[in-house]
């Protein structure tokens, strides 16, 4: 008989396969991990099993992964394998829970996949062409491996479809948003969503009675404005080159600058597009896109170290400000993914001087925090400030199961 509460998520890049298998009764992970290089003559698959599995253990293989199939094919053979599978077979997964970046405007909720959706789906890769074939590859692939497992689609940008229309629509000819569905779309949203209902749960409140200010700060960067639990504005646009300063991406950019940087440059459109992607942020300010070496360079007197963090800081603060501005009360200011989890010195930067807002900082709760839900603000503090390790694979498998209805 199938074990009916287990959920493969499933994030397909253009080269890599990030997966996670989920006991939905209980939530707890049984197994994980990435194919990378998917593609190349060393491709590598890391995979590690979970307390409680009985089969616990981490495996690394470098085997040729001729396509995506190869390396899904590799993956359900260490997922199931007699020595250290953790599940019997393909008949043990009750659904397949699809990450897809860009939903368009299209899909404001998780879905069935068919092949009406992969048909929708299509029709947004103009608008993520680095991400939704990708998506599409790793949907079709479990489709052939598991002809009989529903697959289930849950996007970036859905939680994002509740911003109101005069924030999501930019000051252009408003036939572009008509003909090109030109407007702010947002990322990160399953993220979002996630720390958000853990807030609610840590403060003891519905969701739906909360403002909230979540501060996804990773390598990619979102601010997202919660309003009576929905999200009303963030601070990524029509792509994820929008907001604030990131690893390689600048944020915000007077348009002017571009055209500028084109002309006097003699780039194309390409050219221009992989400076913005990959040559911009953190990394175009000092040489580095890891906040960690840059604290390490900035404490030896590194200027351009200490510009990156000071300009990283000052733009998080300018999206928090404005929002608690959209917002007038706020709950909870929540920090969560790579450097918002982790990065003491920042979150204190972020939270400095902000008392006439309602946010009163408690230093020592900020560095003695560990791992889990934690609370960075004084007891008296009006505005709750919470620290929240983002769990994208487990808001998927939820979600995942709220639209197959079951487990």
């Amino acid at each position: 008989m199938p074990h009916t509460g287990n959920i493969l998520v499933i994030n397909s890049g253009s080269s890599s396969i990030k997966y996670r298998l989920l006991d939905m009764n209980s939530e707890i992970t049984m197994a994980a991990g990435i194919a990378e290089r998917i593609g190349e003559r060393r491709s590598i698959l890391t995979h590690t099993n979970y307390p409680g599995t009985n089969r616990e253990d981490e495996h690394v293989s470098e085997t040729p992964l001729a396509d995506h199939a190869a390396g899904m094919r590799l993956i359900i053979e260490r997922l199931t394998g007699n020595k250290n599978g953790v599940i019997g077979g393909a008949t043990d997964i009750l659904a397949v829970g699809h990450r897809v970046v860009h939903g368009g405007e299209t899909f404001r909720a998780p879905v069935l996949i068919d092949s009406t959706v992969v048909n929708a789906i299509e029709t947004t890769v103009p608008l993520a062409p680095l991400h939704n074939p990708a998506n599409l590859t790793g949907i079709r692939v479990a489709q052939t491996i598991f002809p009989a497992v529903p697959q289930v689609a849950v996007f970036d940008t859905a939680f994002h479809q509740t911003i109101p229309a005069h924030a999501y629509h930019y000051a252009l000819p408003y036939e572009y948003y008509q003909e090109m569905g030109i407007r702010r779309y947002g990322f990160h949203g399953t993220s979002h969503k996630y720390v958000a209902g853990e807030a609610a749960r840590t403060i003891g409140k519905p969701l739906e009675e909360m403002n909230l200010i979540t501060a996804h700060l990773g390598s990619g960067v979102s601010i997202c404005a919660i309003k009576q639990g929905k999200s009303v504005d963030t601070s990524m646009g029509m792509t994820p080159l929008g907001g604030v300063i990131m690893g390689t991406r600048g944020g915000n950019i007077d348009p002017g600058v571009i055209l500028y940087i084109a002309e006097h440059k003699q780039m194309t459109l390409e050219q221009v597009n992989h400076v913005l992607q990959r040559e911009s942020g953190l990394k175009g300010i000092c040489g580095s896109n890891d906040v960690r070496d840059i604290h390490a360079r900035a404490a030896k007197g590194d200027k351009r170290a200490e510009l990156a963090i000071d300009m990283f800081v000052y733009r998080t603060r300018q999206y928090m400000g404005a929002y608690f501005c959209q917002l007038g009360r706020v709950d909870a200011l929540v920090f969560t993914a790579g450097i918002g989890e982790h990065d003491i010195e920042i979150r204190q930067r972020c939270c400095q001087d902000m008392e006439q807002l309602g946010v009163i900082f408690d230093p020592e709760k900020n560095r003695t925090c560990t791992a889990g839900t934690s609370s960075i603000s004084a007891s008296d503090s009006p505005v709750r400030v919470l620290v929240i390790p983002t769990n994208e694979e487990l808001e998927i498998a939820r979600q995942t199961v709220a639209v197959i209805g079951t487990i």
